[in-house]
C-alpha cells in the first residue's frame, strides 16, 4: 500500500529542531513516500536545518533561502532545478519571526523596525514563496501554511497576531489567483505548541492551559501530531475542492467562547 503522497515533491521551510511543527510534517510527508527538499536561511538556521535532516530521512542538500533576501529568492527555483526536479507537488510554510526586541511598551510602542521584517518574514514571503516556484507548480498542488487562530488578539502575540492575519488574507488572495492553474493555497491553523518561537512569549504555558480547558477535545502544546496528519491530508490529493481555507486544528478551542461548561 501506497502511501497520501506517494510520488509527490514538497519543498518545505521552517525545519529547524525537532520541535519545529515543519519537522513533524516532513517527517509524515516521508513516512507517506514524499521527497522532500528543505529550505533555511544561511546566517540564521542553515546549520540547524542541516542536522535536522538525517534524522527526518532527508538526503538532499538543504538548499539556502532567506526570504528577506532577493537573491535567494531569484535563486530558489534554479536551485530546485539543480537538485533534479522538474516540478513541485507542495510548499509547506512555516516562517515566523519575532525580532529581539523591548516589549514592555505594550502593542503600540512597537517601532517599524521590529513591525516590518515580522510581516515581511510571516505574511508576505508566503506569497513571495509561491511566486519564486510557480513556474515548477504542478496543476493540482498545494501550498499550506502553518497558522496561530488570527480571529482573536491573544495574550503576547502581539504584532505577530497581526501577521498571521496577513496571513490569512495572502491565502485566499493567492487561492483566487492560483486556482485557474489547479494550485490549492490553504492554511492549518492549530493551537498554541512549544516551539522555539513560543519560548520569545511571557505567559505562553497559562496560554496553553487555558487553551486546553476551553478546547472541546482538550489540547496538549507538545503532541504535534495531529497538526501534521492535517498539513498531510491537504497536501494530498484528498482535499482536491478545498481551497483559501483555514483549517482548524486546535482541539475545537476556535468554536467555543468559554471554557466553563454546565
Amino acid at each position: 500500500m501506497t502511501g497520501l503522497l506517494h510520488g509527490k515533491r514538497l519543498v518545505a521551510t521552517g525545519v529547524l529542531t525537532e520541535s519545529s511543527l515543519a519537522s513533524a510534517v516532513v517527517r509524515l510527508a516521508r513516512q507517506q513516500g514524499a521527497e522532500v527538499l528543505l529550505s533555511s536561511p544561511v546566517c540564521r538556521g542553515l546549520p540547524l536545518t542541516t542536522r535536522m535532516a538525517p534524522r527526518l530521512d532527508v538526503a538532499a542538500n538543504v538548499l539556502e533561502l532567506d526570504v528577506t533576501l532577493p537573491e535567494d529568492l531569484v535563486q530558489l527555483e534554479r536551485a530546485v532545478r539543480d537538485a533534479g526536479w522538474d516540478r513541485v507537488d507542495g510548499i509547506l510554510h512555516a516562517i515566523a519571526y519575532l525580532p529581539d526586541a523591548d516589549r514592555s511598551g505594550g502593542f503600540a510602542a512597537a517601532p517599524w523596525e521590529v513591525v516590518a521584517p515580522t510581516l515581511q518574514t510571516g505574511a508576505w514571503s508566503l506569497a513571495a514563496l509561491v511566486h519564486a516556484l510557480r513556474p515548477l507548480l504542478a496543476r493540482g498542488s498545494c501550498v499550506v501554511g502553518l497558522d496561530l487562530d488570527a480571529g482573536r488578539a491573544w495574550p503576547g502575540q502581539d504584532w505577530l497576531g497581526v501577521t498571521q492575519a496577513g496571513l490569512e488574507a495572502v491565502t485566499r488572495y493567492l487561492a483566487r489567483e492560483l486556482g485557474p492553474d489547479g494550485v490549492r493555497v490553504n492554511l492549518v491553523a492549530c493551537g498554541p505548541q512549544r516551539t522555539l518561537l513560543a519560548k520569545a512569549f511571557q505567559g505562553r504555558d497559562a496560554l496553553a492551559a487555558e487553551w486546553d480547558a476551553r478546547a472541546p477535545l482538550g489540547w496538549d502544546a507538545g503532541d504535534r501530531t495531529a497538526v501534521a496528519r492535517a498539513v498531510v491530508a491537504l497536501l494530498s490529493d484528498w482535499f482536491p475542492a478545498t481551497t483559501g481555507t483555514v483549517v482548524h486544528v486546535d482541539g475545537g478551542a476556535h468554536a467555543v467562547g468559554s471554557a466553563l461548561r454546565q
